[in-house]
């Protein structure tokens, strides 16, 4: 999810999502592991590829993230627990009225987003580490009038 979220960084995400299933074959399934050793013959290869964003500093950032990635996941045991830490392994449950209530970021997507540029990843700014959170369940910011939206 990260090198979707880093790759659309100033663009839309219909453009991100119409392109999901070229960056999974071109990334490998999203292998860190294959990632992380991407070497400059495959970063050619990558901005090539017209089914992905071919944006230099994009692809160089997914593949330094992979390696901070794998560097998280061995001192906390995954990045799983690493990420989930910081709301205390429970998911935050929003009470937004309507998409306008919504923020682009938070104190909390700050903190991370320092932390994981202290760490040496990039195109994680508190913006996309927001979105980060939210696609990935940390953040529930269903409308409280929506189906999907959680009590807590």
């Amino acid at each position: 999810m990260l090198i979707l979220e880093g790759a659309q960084a100033g663009l839309s995400w219909e453009i991100v999502l119409n392109k999901r299933n070229n960056y999974k074959k071109a990334f490998d399934n999203f292998d860190p592991q294959k990632i992380a050793k991407y070497d400059d013959e495959k970063q050619n290869e990558l901005l090539q590829n017209k089914g992905v964003i071919r944006n230099k500093l994009k692809i160089k950032s997914a593949i330094q993230n992979a390696k901070v990635f794998l560097k998280i996941k061995k001192e906390f045991g995954s990045f799983d627990k690493y990420i989930w830490n910081f709301v205390n392994y429970q998911p935050i449950h929003n009470k937004f009225k309507s998409l306008s209530d919504l923020p682009a970021n938070t104190k909390l997507s700050d903190k991370i987003s320092i932390d994981l540029k202290k760490q040496g990843m990039n195109f994680v700014g508190s913006t996309i580490i927001y979105a980060y959170m939210q696609s990935i369940g940390m953040v529930n910011d269903h409308e409280i009038s929506c189906f999907k939206h959680v009590w807590k």
